[in-house]
């Protein structure tokens, strides 16, 4: 019984007959005709009730919902959540479909009305975007089914307390795992570097096609065969690439609701796929106060599953970091000279300053590239239109911080050391751009 009166409701409609019940009653004062018709109308509204209510009921399993959660989440992309409902009657209903979700969407208006044919199913689907990584909990996903008297509701409650986890973004390591494979990078902005030298490994002789680079020209092929044939190169494999993460308060700065940490995260994924496709060895560090993760690097390609993990569990309480520690691990941990990728951020040429001895020692025995991030926000700024004094000493400031990220670039530079100055969002794209420069150039 007490399940009864729980999934019971009363729709909008019988508030408003009730309501002209109501009015009728008050004129029955004066117009002594319309009290029986009043009463009337009563006894017709609960009989009419108490059938939609039967009617209702009388089916145990009227309508089944699903939730068709999938097993996680692409972290910062719009991730589909698919809903069916099945409708058991033997009549048309229309229903209300409330889905309670996470917490953290603060998303408290979903509502979607169907109307469902009888013993059909049907099928619908709405988007989360998530900004963190972590694991969030569905709440119910209640259903209101209704007849076409519509005097009253029975709710339907399914899948209570659903649990996703939210990983660092596999649908944009997918998106570039293909555009490599299809060899069409350039249509996201990656770009197709010049070969320069032959420090790559030899892979076969070929005939000479236009395009192909003279200096490559096998003379002794070419005499024995008849034919121009060059020697083909490929890059070398089985280089060891580090994505070494700074996790620390620095990288908590969010911009488009994605702090940079995240950012960093969805690009070492993404590019450690890129990598491993290209038959190189990818490893991972992370560290703040703390070195807090280690991943030796390792070719296989099932290493991307474990390295997800790795970034998925990514932990931190925005400490301030400590390069000294950071130097330390890479000098003790790898032994080999790798590629590193550094990903961090300085506001202010103080910053690196402070952190340059210890760069320049990684760089020393690696190749060290330092990644970091432009301010949008003050970009916005600088280029807006000025409308009084307040507006210029804003835009002077932010000019001047623009600045000093340039000569941030050119100071590293001078002592050697690769650097990336990228927005937020195309810091996959250029990191990539950066890992592909490097092989093509054959600096490692």
């Amino acid at each position: 019984m007490f399940k009864f009166y729980k999934s019971l409701y009363f729709t909008s409609r019988i508030f408003y007959v009730l309501a002209i019940l109501a009015v009728l009653f008050l004129l029955s004062y004066w117009f002594h005709i319309l009290y029986p018709l009043a009463w009337l109308l009563v006894w017709g509204l609960v009989i009419t009730s108490l059938f939609d209510i039967i009617i209702l009921y009388n089916t145990k399993n009227g309508i089944v919902g699903n939730r068709l959660l999938p097993d996680k989440f692409s972290n910062s992309d719009y991730n589909a959540v698919p809903i069916r409902i099945q409708n058991n009657y033997p009549f048309t209903v229309h229903t209300e479909t409330i889905d309670e979700i996470p917490v953290q969407f603060q998303k408290r208006d979903f509502l979607k009305k169907l109307t469902i044919f009888p013993k059909a199913i049907a099928d619908f689907e709405y988007s989360l975007r998530p900004v963190k990584r972590g694991e969030y909990v569905f709440g119910s996903l209640n259903i209101y089914a209704t007849t076409k008297v519509n005097l009253v509701k029975r709710r339907y409650n399914f899948d209570s307390s659903a649990m996703v986890k939210v990983y660092p973004s596999f649908i944009q390591m997918k998106k570039y795992d293909f555009l490599a494979i299809d060899s069409k990078l350039t249509q996201f902005g990656l770009k197709k570097i010049r070969r320069i030298g032959h420090t790559m490994e030899f892979e076969q002789i070929k005939e000479y096609i236009i395009g192909d680079d003279i200096r490559t020209i096998n003379w002794k092929a070419t005499a024995k065969l008849g034919n121009l044939m060059v020697n083909q190169f490929q890059d070398e494999k089985s280089q060891p690439i580090y994505s070494i993460i700074d996790a620390s308060r620095v990288m908590k700065m969010p911009f488009k609701e994605l702090s940079l940490l995240d950012y960093a995260v969805n690009s070492a994924l993404a590019f450690s796929n890129i990598a491993l496709k290209k038959h190189d060895k990818v490893g991972m560090l992370t560290f703040s106060n703390t070195v807090t993760n280690f991943l030796p690097s390792n070719r296989k390609k099932t290493y991307i599953n474990t390295i997800s993990e790795s970034l998925y569990n990514i932990k931190t309480q925005f400490l301030d970091s400590d390069f000294g520690v950071l130097y330390s691990q890479v000098k003790r941990q790898i032994n080999h000279r790798s590629l590193l990728l550094l990903y961090t951020n300085f506001e202010h040429i103080s910053a690196l300053k402070r952190q340059l001895p210890y760069l320049k020692a990684l760089a020393k025995k690696h190749l060290l590239v330092v990644i970091f991030f432009e301010n949008t926000e003050l970009n916005q700024l600088i280029y807006q239109d000025a409308e009084d004094l307040q507006t210029i000493y804003d835009q002077t400031i932010a000019q001047q911080f623009a600045y000093d990220k340039k000569v941030m670039v050119k100071e590293l530079q001078k002592h050697g050391i690769q650097a990336v100055l990228t927005k937020p969002e195309d810091l996959t794209v250029n990191t990539i751009n950066k890992y592909l420069e490097i092989k093509s150039r054959g600096l490692l």
